[in-house]
């Protein structure tokens, strides 16, 4: 078996990578003891020994030993990130000023994905805060007032769940279809794209993107005719959610927003994430198994959104989010005054009832993506003009596609 290569592997790290790694393996261990004594518990409260059912944690030596080695690993943990944090600064500059590399950033993305919102309640530094981004550089106010032939008409580009916008520039058959730079070139845009963590609530991510877009707006360095948003997967979500958000606050950028094209977002929903519910309560039916279901619920408040497809504080606000429970999501309508187009995806070759509900694209059915629902008042109302499905695609295609290039094209190019 080859080894990997050392200065391959350390040329993707940075310095402040090691804090956060002592992190995750700090909440590790803790977590890994944690299961150890549910199991645990669960063998002696089948004995018959009494007081172990109320307390639902070992007694005597035993429970001891486990809070022991808790004691110890988080007083460790917090040691070495106190330790670290004051040699970052010291030892971190040479490293961390180089430029990021798209592996690290993709790992980055995926962990997000996964377990964001732990990432940002710890204060880990692989939490990714959410920025603009331009030529693959983060836009700020100040670098926002030197941006090179900025136009007046600005296309936002959104990723989905454990992706970041460096993987808009897909390969399809050597080729390289950004949409941002197709659409630049054709249309005259400006291409902006969204960089965020994607393991927090989709609502959390819709407040923060409805006033970070008032800020672009603001301190955009010319006047703003056009504001048009491309969004992939849950990036459709946010975007419908952000809408909400300013609407509700009364900020101003929705009244330049005039087209939002999504590519295979879950309007409703994806099986995957149910089927995982579905695990949670299975997990949970005996004493001998529930500790083990502490694994399947690590995985993030932005990945349990999808089981329905919440945009809402609403829709998960009052809920143990992994708890079986019906849709019961706020009903909220595609945004009035703004042309919204989808595009679905399915690996079939054509349409049929279990490609509709079930294959889609792998990971989205048809349904969920053309916003069609059994209950008429949840149905999104997109016009027949204004869907499109891509057979023998998958998710990941969409994004790698000519022909939904050509598409996008067609219906954002203005009407002679």
């Amino acid at each position: 078996m080859k080894k990997p290569e050392t200065g391959k592997l350390f040329q993707h790290l940075r310095f402040s990578d090691i804090r956060g790694i002592t992190q995750l393996a700090t909440q590790a261990t803790s977590g890994v003891n944690g299961i150890v004594e549910g199991v645990h518990h669960s063998v002696l409260s089948t004995m018959g020994i009494p007081g172990v059912k109320a307390t639902r944690q070992t007694r005597g030596i035993t429970g001891q030993v486990y809070r022991s080695i808790n004691g110890i690993t988080r007083v460790l943990g917090k040691g070495l990130d106190i330790g670290l944090a004051g040699l970052e600064p010291l030892l971190g500059t040479a490293r961390d000023s180089k430029p990021a590399t798209p592996q690290r950033e993709a790992l980055l993305a995926a962990l997000n994905g996964v377990m964001g919102d732990r990432l940002l309640a710890s204060n880990n530094p692989f939490a990714i805060p959410m920025t603009f981004r331009f030529r693959d550089e983060a836009l700020g106010s100040r670098s926002m007032a030197s941006l090179p032939a900025a136009s007046g008409k600005v296309l936002l580009l959104i990723h989905g769940l454990c992706m970041n916008d460096l993987q808009s520039h897909a390969q399809h058959k050597d080729q390289m279809p950004d949409y941002g730079e197709a659409l630049a070139s054709a249309l005259g845009y400006t291409p902006v794209y969204l960089r965020y963590n994607s393991g927090l609530h989709i609502s959390h991510n819709g407040r923060e993107l409805a006033t970070q877009v008032e800020q672009l707006i603001t301190h955009w360095p010319t006047p703003i005719e056009e504001l048009a948003v491309v969004a992939h997967s849950m990036g459709g979500l946010l975007t419908r959610s952000a809408v909400h958000y300013a609407r509700q606050h009364d900020l101003g950028w929705p009244n330049y927003l005039k087209n939002i094209v999504f590519l295979g977002t879950p309007h409703h929903g994806a099986p995957l994430e149910r089927a995982g519910n579905w695990l949670d309560a299975l997990l949970g039916t005996t004493p001998y198994s529930k500790p083990f279901a502490r694994l399947g619920q690590l995985r993030s408040a932005g990945i349990t959104d999808l089981r329905y497809g919440n945009v809402l504080d609403d829709d998960w606000q009052g809920h143990d989010r992994f708890d079986l429970h019906p849709d019961e999501r706020q009903i909220l309508p595609l945004p009035v005054g703004v042309a919204c187009y989808t595009v679905a995806a399915t690996t079939a070759e054509k349409r049929g009832a279990l490609a509709n509900r079930l294959i889609g694209d792998g990971l989205v059915p048809l349904h969920s993506a053309l916003g069609y629902h059994d209950e008429a008042h949840r149905r999104l109302s997109f016009t027949d003009e204004s869907q499109c499905i891509a057979f023998r695609t998958s998710h990941m295609q969409l994004l790698s596609s000519p022909k939904i290039v050509h598409q996008i094209l067609r219906w954002l190019r203005p009407r002679q």
